[in-house]
């Protein structure tokens, strides 16, 4: 799956009233990895910017009045986010003002470029109900350091988000695990085909590893307030794996 975490900042909270984009982050991910990939995008509002936006960003107009305006980076920034999962935080907020830019440019609305549009900020609130889930209280919450951050900024905001939205589904996605020979490898008399393949080594964890691997379990249990996934598949009737001969051209897997 690709994923691409967005964060924007404007020249004030409406974008009704007309204010506009002054700066874009986007961070790719990809099967929950950090690619390294990222569009970090200032662009000329031509318009005042309000004094409170001015404090929270610290962007000045004559600052960004030497940079593009949307309409000159549109596409580029449209063919980036193009068929990825978008994470958004507050995602209301920003999709106000991604439309507005783009219905001035008769694009469309936003959510039509990606495949969909996920509100981080919704999301942790089901997580923690009643409790504080700003980006700033998320960062303490699951260890992800923003001592750096002095005043916000697109792309070091999309950089946190993507840490806290990876510690955040830690251990909850939807994983195709397979435990041992599937149903399509048992024939009609019930004999299985033979598993592991031959040539396969399977080496058992050790204590410390499972040891550690119960614990990383519980921490995930207590941050989501349910169980994690190898959790539930633990429960389940294990298949044993029997450990074949080693031979010079065997291939080591360890298991557990």
């Amino acid at each position: 799956m690709r994923q691409i975490v967005l964060d924007t900042e404007t020249t004030g909270l409406s974008a009704e009233d007309g204010h506009r984009i002054v700066e874009i982050g986007c961070i790719e991910i990809v099967d929950r990895r950090l690619t390294g990939r990222s569009l970090h995008l200032y662009l000329n509002p031509e318009r005042d910017i309000d004094e409170g936006a001015l404090a929270v960003h610290g962007l000045t107009r004559e600052r960004l009045e030497s940079e593009p305006r949307f309409a000159d980076v549109a596409e580029r920034f449209l063919e980036f986010v193009r068929d990825a999962e978008v994470l958004i935080h507050n995602a209301p907020f920003d999709l106000a003002f991604l439309d507005a830019e783009l219905g001035r440019l008769r694009l469309g609305p936003f959510a039509g470029f990606g495949t969909n549009v996920v509100d981080t900020l919704a999301m942790a609130r089901e997580l923690h109900p009643g409790r504080r889930n700003s980006l700033d209280a998320l960062c303490e919450r699951y260890g992800v350091s923003n001592a750096h951050r002095k005043l916000h900024g697109a792309l070091l905001d999309a950089e946190l988000l993507a840490d806290v939205y990876l510690a955040m589904t830690r251990g909850q996605d939807s994983l195709e695990i397979a435990m041992g020979p599937s149903i399509d490898a048992f024939d009609e008399a019930g004999a299985a085909e033979q598993w592991p393949p031959p040539g396969l080594v399977v080496l058992r964890a050790s204590d410390d590893e499972l040891r550690a691997h119960r614990e990383l379990l519980d921490a995930i249990a207590a941050q989501t307030r349910k169980p994690a996934l190898w959790s539930v598949l633990d429960s389940l009737v294990p298949v044993p794996l029997p450990v074949p001969e080693t031979s010079a051209n065997s291939t080591t897997l360890r298991a557990g």
